[in-house]
């Protein structure tokens, strides 16, 4: 925990940059004299940058390591709601071994994904690009195994041809298959060191498997992901959801915009979400572009998408032209 100097110091940021952040995205002029912070604009804009500087300086107080990337989502979240429990918000946080960084939800809705995740054995969780699905969940695997909650980690995904043809790939069906199972490498191997992501890999205590694998098992003592939920079939995902077994945690994610699968073929995440809502146990958790952390160009391109699907397209122009004899 700092005193209050070196939080004032942490807030304001190298060189006050973290103070031209929030001068940029919330409209005002915020500069630092001495122990002050003095903020300038209209009273709206001020009520919203002091909000923000109060409870930034409240976090760094409590101990939490705040990066330049914290201050502008939380100028974003300001902005959305001026009643935003930043520090409530960003005080969630999920112990991972082995980093030095904090995970934890950076919006309203992420932090419903991780509660719903504690408080449920299975949960469904639909949203775009960037809302951190497959993310948060791997964190909560890695936490839970930590603390001797499960025994293992089985991360699956559906080996569908997004546009291109899985026959193509050089190699055997293992290497064939790898590029569809990457990016939930990736996911663990940013939680875990590599030398401990390989060596729980060799050791089975972590399974990274396409989803067709699954078939015939019974997993206990498990938590369980299943990502690109969207892209699993309704026979795939009501086999996949039958695997669950004791002391078993599952969370599949997915993209419900971007399916996959052959045209006319109904997805077994969309299906699953109309049928298994309302059972108890369960939670459904629909994150939306507000819930983007990634680059903020990555919400917009959501937002412009979305704007797109629900505007018909407008209808081609024809223009009548009169025959005329030569």
């Amino acid at each position: 925990m700092e005193g209050p100097a070196e939080a004032l110091r942490a807030v304001c940021g190298e060189l006050d940059q973290n103070l031209q952040r929030a001068s940029r995205l919330l409209g005002v002029r915020v500069g630092r004299r001495g122990t002050e912070i003095r903020i300038q604009g209209d009273d709206g804009s001020v009520d919203h940058a002091a909000a923000l500087v109060r409870q930034l300086h409240t976090l760094v107080l409590q101990g939490f390591p705040l990066q330049p990337s914290d201050v502008e989502q939380a100028c974003r979240l300001v902005s959305r709601d001026p009643e935003v429990d930043l520090v409530q918000l960003f005080s969630d946080t999920i112990l991972v071994p082995g980093r030095h960084r904090t995970v934890f939800p950076r919006t309203p809705g992420q932090r419903g994904y991780l509660r719903a995740i504690r408080n449920h054995d299975l949960v469904l969780c639909v949203g775009p690009a960037g809302t951190g699905k497959t993310y948060l969940a791997m964190a909560m695997a890695v936490s839970a195994l930590r603390r001797g909650e499960v025994a293992r980690i089985v991360l699956a995904r559906p080996a569908v041809e997004a546009g291109e043809k899985l026959g193509f790939l050089p190699g055997d069906l293992a290497e064939k298959v790898n590029p569809y199972l990457r990016p939930l490498h990736d996911a663990l191997q940013d939680l875990v060191p590599l030398d401990k992501a390989a060596r729980l890999v060799q050791k089975g205590v972590v399974e990274v498997a396409p989803l067709a694998f699954m078939r015939g098992r019974t997993l206990n003592d498990a938590f369980v992901i299943l990502d690109e939920g969207q892209n699993a079939t309704s026979e795939q995902m009501k086999m996949f959801l039958t695997r669950i077994g004791n002391g078993t945690r599952a969370v599949v994610t997915g993209d419900i915009t971007q399916v996959d699968l052959p045209r006319g073929q109904t997805s077994g995440l969309v299906e699953a979400i109309r049928i298994l809502e309302h059972i108890e146990g369960l939670a459904v958790v629909r994150l939306t572009d507000a819930d983007v952390v990634r680059h903020p160009l990555v919400a917009a391109i959501v937002k412009a998408y979305d704007r797109s699907a629900s505007t018909p397209e407008d209808p081609p122009r024809v223009e009548a032209k009169e025959d005329r004899a030569p």
